[in-house]
């Protein structure tokens, strides 16, 4: 039942009081008072079916209730929120920064404006990305590396270079973000020019199609936040020590590395390499399944049906490259995968379709997924920073008796 939870929108009323440990008339009662949604499965029928959600956050509520340690454990690994953000709302298969909806902030917004309106609650971005770099003078960067190391490499020199990151007050640690972002677009482009990131990104890798400059743009806005992801709980914790915005993001990007996180993107790459023909996909999925290996770039627990960023994306890149092949591949790909698993497409597959379909540089697919999630870790930091309080779990020890 807990597997279907997180998989399912709705369950029926004997379901949700099962996972309750309640009576059909005790559910009834609850839907009553406004604790549980419920809605006609059909029209002109009696029987209702209830959100999943709110059934897992009223059971959370007893589970917290009965044994308080159990239930703060649980909530490290996709429970009930643990702390509070006001920069990322999911819900509904949609996806908020601020309370503005991601997939239409891509439509008609910079990524600088986001990544403002993420720090300070307003689009005023020019004034936070009209600075110069800590980053410029490193020497002898390692060209041939990944780009995500790379940035590493550039943020590490330009946190020893940037004093004023050390004032983390919330409009100078805006400020550093504005910075810091800047020092990431410029390891990746090369150069910055006045038109933008996005731009910059487009005319280095792609010869500055303005249609390209403004996929890449979504893309690092659809990348921006994603609540509380392991790379983002990994920039708070870091943040609630103190540590300046370059270690926050230091360290939010060494999470997003792992293959569980942002690294996925790769693994989704090496997919789609390996399929060189439509006609290839099924036996290529046989195979990974009869191995017990997962279809990497499926399936989202938090979104049943379907990632609200990679429909986006992976409309837009239809839109601008309708006869690239890797489109019709991605394409005959998401087909054979809705038919054998009834999983839908993620944000890491998008991510790795546009790298492939654009010709992008080796590594670029999780470097726009770093480079815009550099916005989301700062916001986290500037809210972690205001709350002044160290994040500190304690351990329940299992080891081996003292003596």
């Amino acid at each position: 039942m807990e597997w279907r939870l997180l998989t399912q929108r709705y369950l029926t009323a004997r379901e949700a009081a099962e996972r309750l440990g309640i009576s059909l008339p005790t559910l009834y009662a609850y839907v009553s008072r406004g604790l549980i949604r419920s809605e006609p499965l059909d029209e002109g029928r009696r029987t209702r079916r209830y959100l999943a959600e709110d059934v897992q956050k009223l059971a959370d509520r007893k589970a917290h209730a009965a044994d308080p340690a159990r239930a703060a454990e649980a909530a490290l690994h996709w429970g009930t929120p643990i702390m509070e953000s006001a920069i990322t709302l999911i819900d509904e298969d949609r996806l908020y920064y601020r309370g503005w909806d991601a997939a239409q902030l891509a439509d008609t917004r910079d990524f600088e404006e986001v990544a403002a309106l993420i720090w300070t609650g307003e689009f005023d971005g020019a004034r936070l990305f009209d600075q110069p770099t800590a980053c410029a003078a490193v020497p002898d960067r390692p060209d041939n590396f990944p780009l995500i190391h790379r940035f590493q490499i550039a943020l590490a020199a330009g946190a020893a270079a940037d004093l004023a990151a050390f004032d983390l007050r919330p409009e100078a640690v805006a400020r550093t973000g504005g910075r810091i972002v800047r020092c990431l677009a410029a390891e990746a482009a090369g150069q910055l020019h006045s038109a933008g990131i996005a731009s910059s990104l487009a005319e280095s890798w792609c010869g500055g199609d303005p249609a390209t400059r403004k996929l890449i743009n979504a893309a690092l806005i659809l990348c921006a936040d994603h609540e509380l992801n392991a790379s983002s709980f990994t920039a708070r914790v870091v943040a609630s020590a103190e540590a300046n915005p370059y270690a926050v993001v230091i360290a939010g990007m060494s999470a997003l590395t792992g293959f569980r996180h942002g690294g996925f993107t790769e693994q989704v790459e090496r997919l789609l390499r390996s399929i060189e023909q439509a006609k290839q996909i099924r036996a290529a999925l046989e195979d990974r399944l009869r191995q017990g290996e997962t279809i990497p770039g499926f399936g989202h627990r938090l979104y049943p049906n379907g990632d609200p960023r990679a429909i986006a994306l992976l409309e837009r890149l239809a839109a601008l490259k309708p006869e690239a092949p890797t489109v019709a591949l991605v394409d005959a790909l998401v087909a054979e995968v809705d038919s054998l698993l009834d999983l839908h497409p993620t944000l890491d597959l998008a991510l790795a379709a546009i790298s492939l379909a654009l010709d992008l540089p080796r590594g670029a697919a999780l470097a726009i997924f770093a480079l815009g999630r550099t916005a989301g870790w700062i916001g986290h930091a500037i809210e972690q920073y205001a709350e002044g309080r160290l994040i500190r779990p304690r351990a329940r020890y299992t080891g081996p008796p003292p003596g």
